[in-house]
This record gives structure tokens, C-alpha cells and sequence, in this order.
């Protein structure tokens, strides 16, 4: 059954739903109710990130990012990623080894961060030299470690226009992700995650299925038609562009 998280969007503008309903979709959705397994999250072992690109960028989703920002646990929950590889025009370890692209080049899990359109984006190294994924988008996560205080602390982070961004697009977007979370290109790229700095977390949510799409921002001509793009089903209204409004299919995840 679909979650009604879903359908969040439209309870807004139809008045058939209560508020009552309306609030509590929002509170779940901001995972403040306590749930089994929320205050123990397990680190994501190094090890995990030695997997083929379309394998790590499955496993990313639903994971959690937190990076410590002055006192403040950060967090946002991947929902967004996309797979890349040194043989394929899309991706920029295509274009040969440099210095700049050297972490696709290094040992899973190496951080790979450059400039895209004025902003920080965020990648990991693969398994294959070259090979890596791109975290598109994700949802700010609340929980004991990351309570809701961190929310105006991401807004504050990444305002537009002179106020604070609307918490459903806070991190819905490669740079803006990036933003949220406080993460640069010259503090983290070429380095791997570090207890006590930033953390990758396994909150239990491990999604039996996926949206699977073409990735954005493609030019013709590079590989633009793979469909190495993949989304948590049960936030596609929140992605850098909802892939239900293109063409994408729902792929069923076999259990590890």
C-alpha cells in the first residue's frame, strides 16, 4: 500500500482531509514520533561502499547523512542518488584522471565533492577506479541526535531570498543538500567519512522498492538515456524533479 505520505501535497488543498491528519503526516514525515531502532542508528561500515555504482546507489537510499556543525549533529536522509561510471560519457572520470577528479580514482568511499552551478555537490568513490555516485537529493532527519532544533539551523544555512527556505526543498537538490548540511568541497573532498565529523547512519529504512529513472542534467549526446537515477519511493515529491512526472519504473529490491 502507498504511504500517505504521498499524497501529502494534496491533502493541503482538499479540504476532505482534517488537520488532525494534515499534522500527523507531517510529524511522521519529520520521523519526531519514536519508532523501533530510531535512537540506535548503526554506522554504515566502509566496507559497504565496495559495490558496482548501481548496487551502492540502491543501498545509499534511505540512509543517513550527518555531518557536526558547531555542537550540531546535521542530518538528511538520502533519498536521491545516481550511478556513474568511468566507460560512460555521463561521468566525469570519463573525461581522464586529474587531480581534481582523482578521488573517483580512489579506494570506495573516498569523497568525491566539486562545483556544480556556484554550489557544493556531494559523491562517493565506487567499487572499479573511476566509477561513483552522486547524492541527489535527500529530506532532513530528526531524531535524538539530531533533534528538531537542527531544522532552523539547515534554513538558517541555506535561506532564499533573504528567508528561510521552505522545509519541504530544503535539501531537495544536489547543492542545496550540500548546503544544508554545511559540506565544501575544500573541507571534504579526497577525505572518507570521520567519527565524530561525518557519519553515514542505517536508520532502518530500507525501501522494498524503487524508482528508477534517466538522470538530469545529461547532455545529448553523453549517455543521457541510461536510467542510472533511483528514488525512495515514498518521497518522489520531494526529488530534484519528481521522476513520476517522466518516464520511470518501480524496481523490486531482493533482501540482502
Amino acid at each position: 500500500m502507498p504511504s500517505a505520505l504521498q499524497y501529502l501535497p494534496a491533502a493541503y488543498s482538499r479540504t476532505k482531509y482534517s488537520i488532525r491528519f494534515r499534522i500527523d503526516a507531517l510529524i511522521r514525515e519529520l520521523r519526531i514520533i519514536p519508532r523501533i531502532g530510531l535512537d540506535n542508528p548503526v554506522n554504515v561500515s566502509p566496507a559497504c561502499f565496495d559495490q558496482e555504482p548501481i548496487d551502492l546507489a540502491k543501498f545509499l537510499i534511505g540512509k543517513v547523512l550527518r555531518h557536526k556543525v558547531d555542537g550540531y549533529w546535521l542530518a538528511a536522509k538520502i533519498i536521491e542518488t545516481e550511478a556513474y561510471y568511468k566507460n560512460e560519457k555521463g561521468s566525469h572520470s570519463s573525461l581522464g584522471f586529474t587531480e581534481a577528479r582523482k578521488a573517483m580514482f580512489m579506494a570506495p568511499g573516498t569523497i568525491y565533492m566539486y562545483y556544480a552551478r556556484g554550489g557544493d555537490s556531494l559523491n562517493f568513490s565506487a567499487r572499479g577506479k573511476g566509477n561513483s555516485v552522486l547524492i541527489k537529493s535527500g529530506i532532513a532527519y530528526v531524531d535524538r541526535r539530531s533533534p528538531v532544533k537542527t531544522i532552523n539551523r539547515m534554513q538558517t544555512m541555506n535561506p532564499i531570498n533573504g528567508r528561510l527556505r521552505d522545509l519541504e526543498k530544503l535539501c531537495s537538490g544536489q547543492t542545496l543538500l550540500c548546503k544544508s548540511l554545511g559540506l565544501k568541497v575544500p573541507e571534504w573532498n579526497l577525505k572518507r567519512l570521520q567519527r565524530g565529523r561525518f557519519v553515514l547512519h542505517d536508520v532502518g529504512d530500507t525501501p522494498s522498492a524503487l524508482i528508477q529513472a534517466k538522470r538530469l542534467g545529461i547532455p545529448k549526446g553523453r549517455d543521457e538515456d541510461l536510467p542510472y537515477r533511483f528514488l525512495h519511493p515514498d518521497y518522489a515529491h520531494r526529488a530534484t524533479r519528481n521522476p513520476l512526472h517522466c518516464d520511470h519504473q518501480i524496481i523490486q529490491l531482493v533482501p540482502g
